[in-house]
């Protein structure tokens, strides 16, 4: 997937978030927005999912030398951020079962190996409103991360988890996301991105 921005800027009202960003995003890269809270991560990473429109300039999407529409971008895009909701009453079993609905699964795993694989066994019968912040942080990246979407958005990944589980992260990516588009969006911390190539900074 490449994603491609032309002078875009957006605002809420008058105040402006961002303005004047140019920034090609290439099939099979590995980037990173860095800026502190406020800059404007949260919103970047909605325009680039289709999620909001920009005020000014323009996003463009393509897949294999084919051009994407941005209604259409959602079929090729998985996220991962603090502010996602995910269904609560759910077991893991369930939760896993309710995303194969919507999203492909790397290598045709089993709902039984991805559980294997999110280290979460042990938490088969309990919904996940009972999880810990970090076992959800860790379902939520497990769950973006073999789906077999083309581009990968990762907003502050590393939020709740520990070093162990950092580590158990950044293997999943390595494992998963060879051939994947990926951008993370991070307040500055090094574990977020250590696999990125590239990075991009917003604001001061």
């Amino acid at each position: 997937m490449n994603i491609t921005l032309e002078n875009v800027g957006k605002r809420f009202g008058r105040n402006w978030v961002f303005r004047n960003i140019s920034i090609e995003f290439k099939a099979g890269k590995r980037y990173v927005i860095l800026g502190p809270n406020g800059s404007g991560k949260s919103t970047l990473l909605k325009l680039v999912s289709g999620n909001v429109s920009p005020s000014e300039g323009t996003v463009s999407y393509s897949k294999n030398g084919e051009q994407v529409k941005v209604d259409d971008i959602y079929q090729h895009v998985s996220i991962t951020a603090p502010y996602l909701d995910i269904p609560e009453e759910y077991t893991l079993e369930e939760l896993v079962n309710f995303h194969r609905t919507f999203k492909n699964i790397e290598k045709d795993l089993s709902t039984k190996e991805v559980i294997e694989l999110l280290e979460l066994g042990h938490t088969l019968d309990k919904a996940y409103k009972h999880f810990s912040s970090g076992m959800k942080q860790r379902v939520k990246l497990g769950l973006a991360i073999l789906s077999t979407s083309p581009l990968l958005l990762l907003d502050e990944p590393s939020t709740a988890l520990d070093a162990k589980a950092v580590q158990w992260y950044q293997n999943m990516i390595r494992e998963f996301c060879m051939n994947k588009t990926i951008i993370v969006f991070s307040n500055n911390k090094e574990e977020e991105f250590a696999f990125c190539e590239e990075r991009v900074r917003l604001g001061n």
